[in-house]
């Protein structure tokens, strides 16, 4: 891709928001959130230039980069108190859920690639040290970072022959790749991908730091019971479906609709009131969790038949990740869609079997974990039906299954520790 080509681009790409704002709520928000966004950034950091200490920039594109960047940010944090902390989002998914986040200091959305955006914003962070969450790569802020001589780190990047770096059309990307100090790749497969564009010596295998990440909120702080959820299991064998998508709910819901006597736990990726309308209609049993906290008891439509729902609908967004524990089967959304399958190690961490759809190939941790023996992949309803039912009546399948996911996780932890000690040991967090 040529400059010239990049900034087609990036006018299309702004053109294209401001059509669709209207009738899209995260257009919306992306346009919203970027409004005035220099005057809020010039006076909530003129508050904060006096104070010592240096400054840690994070960038992620959305929610799912940003935990996989969390436990680098947190490990800095406990290491130097004294940092100051910007963490910035490219989509509103990411900062609208985080916006709140007590571990930074600072939290805006990042403004659209141009030279002039990028020179304001590296002026008013001024970061001694950038960590870039896995990929968004923006041409001029990667350029205007490497002219000043600031350490900039990719952590938990992960490559494959299909990008446009390995392309020849790929110039334009392939120094954006030059403009970092060290790139962290999860697998030695990216590394020999790397090695074909001559870059070796700062480019460092760490593993993926979202292993990290899941260990932490299985053990950590993040383990306090969830009563409601509890009482809706009550000792029932139960399937905790998290980040679905229309197909997925498609391939389940017959069979949580002629299967009273389980309970099942559905978290949609997108918890819109139409999008949520959607899965009860099509789980005829439910209740939704906002109705369920408010004490109310009374059920969605078509539940008449039955005294109480077996179906829980996820109406919220944060609860996903704790919800694994309480599952006797785990499935994990998105595999029958064109982008693939979501966060398979939320679900592993806990030593549950895990169910997924077919399209898992851009997702390294899905592809290990069913060769493990940890995942096990359906391509239709009828395959949901006989795995589940096959796990639910072997006991000892559904142990080794489960044993196999947990033991896979946590042979991939450490990828916090490498960084970490790379930042330490080069000296790169220096004021």
């Amino acid at each position: 891709m040529s400059i010239i080509f990049y900034h087609v681009f990036l006018l299309l790409y702004r053109t294209g928001v401001r059509l669709i704002s209207p009738w899209n709520r995260k257009a919306k928000l992306w346009l919203e959130g970027r409004k005035g966004l220099f005057e809020r950034m010039r006076a909530e950091l003129a508050a904060a230039a006096g104070k010592p200490g240096p400054v840690i920039w994070m960038h992620c594109a959305s929610l799912g980069e940003f935990e996989q960047g969390r436990p680098v940010l947190e490990a800095l944090r406990r290491q130097s108190p004294g940092c100051r902390i910007v963490l910035s989002f490219f989509s509103p998914s990411g900062y609208t859920t985080r916006k709140d986040y007590k571990g930074a200091d600072h939290i805006f959305y990042l403004p659209l690639d141009s030279p002039r955006n990028a020179r304001q914003f590296v002026d008013l962070v001024k970061p001694d040290i950038v960590l870039w969450v896995k990929y968004d790569y923006w041409y001029y802020f990667l350029v205007e970072l490497k002219k000043r001589g600031i350490p900039t780190l990719l952590i938990s990047g992960i490559f494959r022959e299909d990008q446009p770096f390995f392309k020849w059309y790929g110039r334009l990307h392939r120094y954006m790749l030059e403009c970092f100090t060290h790139l962290f790749v999860q697998t030695d497969a990216s590394r020999l991908l790397l090695r074909r564009l001559r870059l070796t010596e700062n480019v460092s295998v760490s593993g993926d730091t979202r292993f990290d990440r899941v260990i932490e909120i299985a053990e950590g702080g993040e383990r306090e019971p969830l009563p409601l959820i509890e009482a809706f299991c009550a000792g029932r064998q139960v399937v905790v479906a998290g980040s679905t998508w229309e197909e997925d709910e498609e391939e389940l819901d017959h069979f949580a609709n002629t299967h009273p006597d389980l309970r099942f736990i559905v978290a949609p990726h997108e918890i819109s009131e139409g999008r949520v309308q959607e899965v009860e209609g099509l789980f005829r049993h439910s209740i939704r969790y906002s109705v369920l906290a408010r004490g109310g008891g009374a059920p969605a439509r078509g539940q008449s038949a039955w005294p109480e729902p077996n179906v829980l609908i996820i109406d919220n967004i944060g609860m996903l990740s704790r919800l694994y524990r309480y599952a006797t089967i785990t499935y994990v959304g998105g595999g029958f869609g064109d982008d693939g399958v979501h966060n398979v190690l939320e679900a592993a961490v806990y030593g549950k079997p895990v169910v997924f759809g077919p399209v898992i190939e851009k997702y390294i941790e899905a592809v290990e974990l069913t060769e493990c023996g940890g995942g096990l992949i359906i391509d239709s309803a009828l395959e949901a039906e006989k795995v589940f039912n096959r796990l639910l009546q072997n006991a000892e399948e559904l142990k080794e299954t489960g044993e196999a996911s947990g033991r896979y996780v946590h042979s991939k932890k450490g990828a916090t520790q490498r960084i970490v000690l790379y930042i330490y040991e080069n000296r790169l967090l220096t004021s």
